[in-house]
């Protein structure tokens, strides 16, 4: 009899425990299908823009992934007021004294330059910044279009960021008529 309830007892106790593992994994997947947990840990890239053409402009670019969307936040210091056009170019390589060494604009997909999100665009055309009178000026983008770290056509790591000396017309080709290349970052994995 001892024996039968210790058997008894034994299966009781493992049933309780794999009841509770199936609940908390159950509760585990729901937090996440929720948004309550993270599903992978978030990759960010980042890139230190200096400057090209003797300009003075200087900045940071930080791109970060949440879920399958990243974010770019782009942050520039001495520029001249008005808009200036920043685009992802093709190399990660701000060697030349003037930017050139980072090539043309990404363009992974092989399309015509354009308005980021509008018809026909580049992976690199990320747009225009304003900046202010204080030389100052931000620009966010969210897209789900690139990848960090993956080594596909789409991963910004390893590529270049330009900041031009002046505004992306979103027509010209190949490059939006933006003018000399007054900011250069080369885009690296951030630990």
């Amino acid at each position: 009899m001892k024996k039968r309830l210790m058997s008894l007892s034994i299966k009781s106790t493992l049933f309780l425990l794999i009841s509770i593992s199936t609940l908390l994994v159950g509760c585990e997947r729901a937090h996440q299908q929720a948004g309550i947990l993270p599903t992978a840990p978030a990759k960010q890239a980042s890139a230190m823009i200096g400057a090209s053409n003797d300009s003075g402009v200087t900045g940071m670019a930080v791109f970060t992934q949440n879920g399958d969307d990243i974010t770019l936040t782009a942050e520039i210091q001495g520029a001249s007021p008005g808009l200036h056009a920043i685009h992802i170019h093709a190399n990660g390589d701000c060697s030349a004294p003037d930017g050139t060494s980072a090539g043309g604009h990404w363009n992974p997909t092989g399309v015509a330059h354009g308005k980021w999100g509008e018809g026909e665009f580049h992976l690199g055309d990320i747009g225009n910044i304003t900046v202010g009178e204080d030389g100052t000026g931000h620009i966010t983008l969210t897209t789900d279009l690139w990848e960090i770290d993956t080594g596909s056509d789409v991963d910004v790591v390893g590529k270049g960021i330009i900041v031009h000396a002046g505004a992306d017309d979103f027509t010209s080709q190949p490059s939006g008529a933006a003018g000399a290349r007054i900011g250069c970052g080369v885009i690296v994995l951030s630990e």
